[in-house]
């Protein structure tokens, strides 16, 4: 009878925790808004409605890989209240070329803790000289859209930041080919292209934009050092009619350290809620530095904790929560 016991409560543990998840994916955000499209410059969701995603961006994933786990997206989307991830595969420097089905791995963890969290997930080509590694980018993002293409989750992010190279001559050709790729598996999910000099020049695609549905334009921004002139950049390409994602932004300087620059990160935040622009923040992180959101040595389970989040990371997750009110 002991066992009869211990069987039963067992079971009714796990039926109220089964409830308890199905609860909460009722009231995710894909369960809300479903597949994403694009119409003009806005991001809306499956009734028509516009849609702002917020969230934050993973680090690189061959240097920060203790975050790529479903503890760590359980408790981004139940108490960092995110909407959307990012998972930012490093290609270089001992990433994806030199260990693919390492770095794989750890993004199909991210891909499947999103999923079952009802949460949006970025899936990003974390580098720096992607036109050098088309075949590779080709291989991964058709794996990923076969395996993935029928979830409404799914963003595609080709190309996280490219140098300073053409967009009419290397960009486009490059995020042409990938497309088409993701494209044979995965119809309709968005796909975010990087743009020239540290994904800021928004204004070449612009002139010259891919000719194919539900595609978005990378923007990135650290508040420190890109103030009004990109974001008069980024109001111009938009005006033009360019639909704009920003998959990484910083509160401090470009090289990731220095001061928060909280006034600075508001103004970027009126600036983004203006243009109802979807954003991640950079990054999920216990590097020694001041956009990382963690403190040194913070383990998964430690994201929820106060005593464990940064300057920076505290003042992102005060927006993100107080954002989930308002919404």
């Amino acid at each position: 009878m002991k066992y009869f016991y211990r069987s039963f409560g067992f079971l009714v543990i796990l039926l109220f925790s089964c409830l308890e998840i199905a609860a909460q994916s009722s009231n995710s955000a894909v369960a809300q808004n479903g597949q994403l499209s694009i119409e003009g410059t806005k991001l809306l969701n499956e009734q028509g409605e516009p849609v702002q995603l917020k969230g934050m961006s993973l680090f690189w994933s061959q240097w920060q890989p203790q975050y790529y786990n479903s503890i760590s997206i359980d408790i981004l989307k139940a108490d960092w209240n995110v909407t959307v991830v990012r998972a930012a595969m490093g290609i270089e420097h001992g990433g994806y070329l030199e260990n693919p089905e390492i770095e794989k791995e750890k993004i199909f963890n991210v891909i499947d803790a999103a999923i079952a969290n009802g949460i949006y997930v970025i899936v990003d080509w974390h580098d720096h000289n992607a036109e050098e590694h088309t075949a590779e980018a080709k291989k991964f993002f058709a794996e990923v859209a076969k395996k993935y293409g029928d979830y409404p989750n799914l963003i595609y992010e080709t190309y996280n930041e490219p140098l300073d190279v053409s967009w009419d001559e290397v960009l486009k050709p490059y995020h042409e080919e990938i497309i088409a790729e993701i494209r044979k598996f995965d119809t309709d999910n968005i796909i975010v292209c990087g743009m020239p000099n540290w994904s800021q020049d928004v204004e070449e695609a612009a002139k010259n934009p891919i000719k194919k549905q539900n595609i978005a334009y990378g923007l990135h921004f650290y508040a420190g050092t890109h103030q009004e002139g990109l974001m008069h950049k980024a109001e111009e390409a938009i005006n033009a009619g360019l639909p704009i994602f920003v998959t990484e932004f910083g509160t401090t300087e470009a090289d990731g350290d220095g001061k928060v620059y909280k006034e600075e990160t508001q103004e970027w935040m009126r600036f983004m809620d203006t243009h109802n622009l979807s954003w991640c923040n950079w990054s999920i992180a216990d590097k020694d530095e001041a956009s990382a959101a963690l403190l040194p040595g913070t383990l998964p389970s430690g994201l929820k904790e106060h005593k464990n989040i940064s300057e920076s990371g505290l003042f992102i997750k005060s927006i993100l929560r107080t954002s989930s009110k308002k919404n």
